[in-house]
């Protein structure tokens, strides 16, 4: 997602996101350790995902 699209997002949707993002960064981490993941620029991706999260999250409580 666009950070356009997170900042319309209310607090409780973000925190969800966040959750299901962090949840799934960890979960790809340990399948590209034990040589099961096939698309590892999506651990990338994620992580830049879950920056942006929490970069509109600080702005909201700014």
């Amino acid at each position: 997602m666009k950070a356009n699209e997170l900042r319309k997002l209310n607090d409780a949707e973000l925190a969800g996101k966040l959750a299901e993002l962090v949840e799934s960064h960890f979960n790809m981490r340990f399948q590209h350790k034990t040589g099961q993941l096939e698309n590892t620029s999506r651990l990338k991706q994620i992580r830049r995902e879950i920056a942006r999260l929490k970069t509109v999250q600080s702005e909201k409580k700014r």
